[in-house]
């Protein structure tokens, strides 16, 4: 609200955001709480830990650093924090790109319309690796699963009305 007071006037703004003016003036002239005062501390231990690990650690072994050191604080009390500074561990999984798109192709027909509603089974099947609930339109058609030696792909076949894998 104090970014935006040289466009609009306080009163309007406080009643926009469904307060009163008198309790956003009491609530800018009051002391931060324990919890954010812990917070600004907590966050500053994290961004330590997070520094020492060469920014890999993420919010379960930096609650680890602390449950060794003996600082007694929940895993979801150290994330909330950390989400809000932008501190973010390093992930080791591979990502896979599997298509790149060739925009120079013209794309396939939509032969359904984007209706993927049936009155009948066997008249619309759908290739699908999620089935989303209702007649909403498939978000993509091939699932990979990860193994410890590399991926492999899964895509399922769907009759739309009965919601039935038919291959």
């Amino acid at each position: 609200m104090m970014s935006n007071q040289a466009e609009f006037p306080t009163e309007i703004m406080a009643r926009s955001m469904g307060v009163s003016r008198s309790g956003f003036y009491a609530w800018q002239s009051r002391e931060p709480s324990a919890r954010d005062v812990a917070d600004r501390e907590l966050t500053a231990l994290n961004r330590q830990i997070h520094a020492a690990s060469r920014e890999s650690y993420g919010a379960p072994r930096i609650h680890a650093e602390f449950v060794d050191s003996g600082v007694h604080v929940g895993r979801k009390r150290v994330e909330r924090p950390m989400k809000a500074a932008g501190l973010v561990g390093v992930s080791r999984r591979r990502s896979v790109r599997t298509t790149i798109r060739d925009d120079r192709v013209r794309r396939s027909a939509d032969l359904v319309d984007r209706n993927f509603y049936a009155d009948e089974p066997n008249t619309l099947w759908s290739k699908l690796a999620k089935a989303p609930p209702g007649p909403s339109p498939p978000a993509n058609d091939i699932i990979y699963v990860t193994t410890w030696a590399d991926f492999l792909y899964l895509a399922v076949v769907l009759d739309a009305f009965s919601r039935r894998i038919v291959g």
